[in-house]
């Protein structure tokens, strides 16, 4: 999976320990106990693997983000309306409509 350098950064220093992503036909394969690597985009040029420890799923971005500490996406002091424009700078609000959301925590 594609990471943008910060967040990259972020999981390689133990600072985000859950990724999220739209639960889409890809990410419904996931199941805990899976590796998964992330490559640093859009360089290209590091990976980094992860062990997947928990997958929870939410209808909306905003429902995430109620449930889980900001300092689990390395994110602490964000304020909630930060945490959903920035996420919809990624995904759009159709595509989280069609498809529901995702949080993938993770380790190394």
């Amino acid at each position: 999976m594609g990471l943008y350098g910060e967040y990259f950064k972020s999981i390689r220093e133990g600072k985000k320990t859950v990724e999220v992503r739209l639960n889409d036909e890809r990410r419904r394969e996931i199941k805990v106990g899976d590796s998964i690597e992330f490559i640093r985009v859009p360089e290209g040029n590091e990976t980094l693997k992860v062990q997947v420890t928990d997958l929870r799923q939410y209808d909306t971005f905003e429902q995430m983000y109620e449930d889980i500490p900001f300092r689990d996406f390395d994110c602490e002091g964000w304020s909630m309306k930060e945490m959903v424009e920035g996420t919809y700078e990624i995904y759009t609000p159709e595509q989280e409509k069609q498809w529901g959301t995702l949080a993938i925590t993770i380790k190394h």
